[in-house]
């Protein structure tokens, strides 16, 4: 079953949060609805559901990654070309700890700039609803559900405190 995206605004905080409320008393599961306000609230203020993110993974990974490439690449030259006096080793280990390090620390800022840009979902191709009163200080209730439920979905954030309700399809409240 389609679903189209619905988006209520709300003055204020207690009448999104009121509407959150709502949408999970009717049944709407917390992955189909989210807030969007330009001023930072804390984490579940509107009791919304808390976010997972694997921006952890790309930083280690990236690092695994630069100290294979760093400890190859100083290794693999030492004895490609052997210096060796002496009857010193051809592998010196306080060089390649340089080089190790900051290949290390190289790919890990990589590999970590590029798990920001996935993790915030850049370059966003679909735009989703969205209005611009949001910036000037409305807070808004995106909720996709299928088709059928958008009146009622509409009735409901009417009810909790909306000023106003915009949907997609062009509909009663868009």
């Amino acid at each position: 079953m389609a679903k189209s995206p619905i988006l209520g605004l709300f003055e204020s905080a207690d009448h999104a949060a009121d509407a959150g409320d709502a949408l999970k008393a009717a049944g709407v599961p917390q992955t189909d609805y989210d807030f969007l306000t330009d001023t930072p609230y804390p984490e579940g203020a509107f009791g919304e559901r808390y976010e997972s993110h694997r921006l952890y993974i790309f930083p280690f990974v990236g690092a695994i990654i630069g100290l294979t490439v760093g400890i190859l690449l100083t290794s693999m030259t030492q004895m490609a070309y052997p210096l060796v006096q002496g009857g010193k080793p051809i592998l010196s280990l306080p060089p390649m700890a340089v080089v190790t390090y900051e290949s290390t620390m190289l790919t890990a800022i990589i590999f970590t700039i590029i798990g920001i840009i996935f993790e915030s979902r850049l370059p966003a191709f679909k735009q989703g609803l969205y209005d611009t009163r949001i910036t000037e200080g409305y807070i808004g209730v995106l909720v996709n559900v299928d088709e059928e439920d958008l009146t009622k979905t509409q009735t409901l954030l009417t009810q909790a405190g909306a000023i106003d309700v915009i949907r997609n399809d062009g509909g009663p409240g868009a």
